[in-house]
């Protein structure tokens, strides 16, 4: 299978996450780290920062000390950190969630975003809480297209292309 990247799939690739989630909260032990890379890999920008937490929050996240809102289309990133009052950091191969899948409206976005991961992960810039490299590019018996990959606080990540239009389909 050989696909290239086209700039239409690129700037179409970009923008993929608007037709997805809302947001996913991400707990991290390193805010910049995240920061850049979330930014650098997804195109997000900062939307604002927080350092002042309500009594609800801190009852449901002990020892919060940062949030950063990273925003891309209409999917928003909610980045924080523990400070050291807070629960120890989760283990990066402790499940937090098993994944998110967002979509891909061509096979070339999948190229794209394999492309990115690997420009980024071989930049050096960037401390991967799990170093396992991006996956190739599968296709199923559906025709469904998919990757898989982390990001720096090891969560899971997948990018699907279904021929026909998004429909439900368990990754």
């Amino acid at each position: 299978m050989s696909l290239e990247v086209t700039e239409k799939a690129a700037t179409a690739a970009e923008h993929a996450l608007a037709d997805g989630i809302h947001h996913v909260a991400v707990q991290t032990t390193d805010l910049d780290n995240s920061t850049r890379w979330y930014r650098d890999y997804f195109g997000c920008e900062v939307s604002w920062t927080l350092e002042k937490f309500s009594p609800l929050t801190t009852s449901r996240l002990p020892g919060i000390s940062k949030l950063a809102e990273l925003a891309v289309g209409g999917v928003r990133f909610h980045v924080f950190t523990l400070g050291p009052d807070g629960p120890p950091a989760t283990p990066p191969e402790a499940n937090q969630f098993q994944h998110i899948c967002l979509p891909a409206r061509t096979p070339e976005e999948l190229v794209y975003w394999r492309e990115k991961w690997l420009k980024l992960y071989d930049s050096g810039e960037y401390t991967f809480a799990r170093p396992e490299p991006v996956t190739e590019i599968v296709v199923d018996e559906d025709g469904m297209r998919s990757l898989y990959l982390y990001d720096v606080n090891g969560l899971e990540f997948e990018f699907s292309h279904f021929p026909d239009g998004p429909h439900d389909h368990s990754g």
